[in-house]
């Protein structure tokens, strides 16, 4: 059931993003403006590194605000919840990133990037003691990828991410890692990519 309704609430994201896109263009794309700010969504597959059947699912949101030549701040919510393996009984695994990027100029269209980001991490786990289920961890990560127009302003998204959950077992950190698909949407149009059509 909750595999039905994540799936049903990205549809519905992505189906406002697209739509956002479709009304008539009033000026020339060149001269398209509006505010340097992405949103996306995505839905991620991840290695866990914890415990037997380590593979889950889950779904990221993200914010971000380019400030030049291709380097811009940005912010994500991924949780990790969907296809719990069995012998787990009990998982999910959440973030709360900020981080700095850097998008290089496109090849062919294709527009690779690299990111860092930090901040929070929690995850609920299965325990023999019921008063400790959850914790919540110093998180940082490493990533890249690439985007691929679809529109001006509409973009996919595929991103590699590997994870560092500080002190997770003492002087060990968790080390999740795992890829996203989704779609980037752009408010400044053709103002983001000047060295290319899109």
């Amino acid at each position: 059931m909750r595999l039905k309704v994540f799936f049903a609430t990205v549809f519905t994201a992505a189906t406002v993003l697209l739509c956002g896109n479709l009304h008539a263009q009033v000026a020339p794309a060149a001269k398209v403006g509006g505010l340097p700010i992405a949103i996306g969504v995505g839905i991620s597959d991840y290695n866990l590194d914890y415990g037997p059947g380590r593979r889950m699912q889950g779904a990221v949101v993200r914010a971000g605000w380019n400030l030049f030549h291709g380097i811009g701040i940005d912010g994500n919510a991924r949780t990790i919840f969907i296809n719990t393996p069995s012998q787990l009984t009990r998982m999910q695994q959440s973030t709360f990133l900020g981080g700095v990027y850097y998008e290089a100029p496109p090849v062919w269209r294709i527009h690779p990037f690299v990111r860092v980001g930090a901040g929070i991490g929690l995850i609920e786990f299965p325990s023999r003691n019921p008063f400790y289920t959850r914790d919540t961890f110093s998180v940082w990560a490493p990533s890249g990828g690439i985007e691929y127009p679809i529109t001006h302003k509409l973009f996919a998204r595929a991103e590699y991410e590997y994870q560092f959950w500080h002190d997770y077992l003492g002087p060990n950190d968790l080390t999740p890692q795992g890829g996203t698909i989704g779609v980037t949407y752009y408010m400044s149009g053709m103002h983001r990519r000047p060295h290319s059509n899109y």
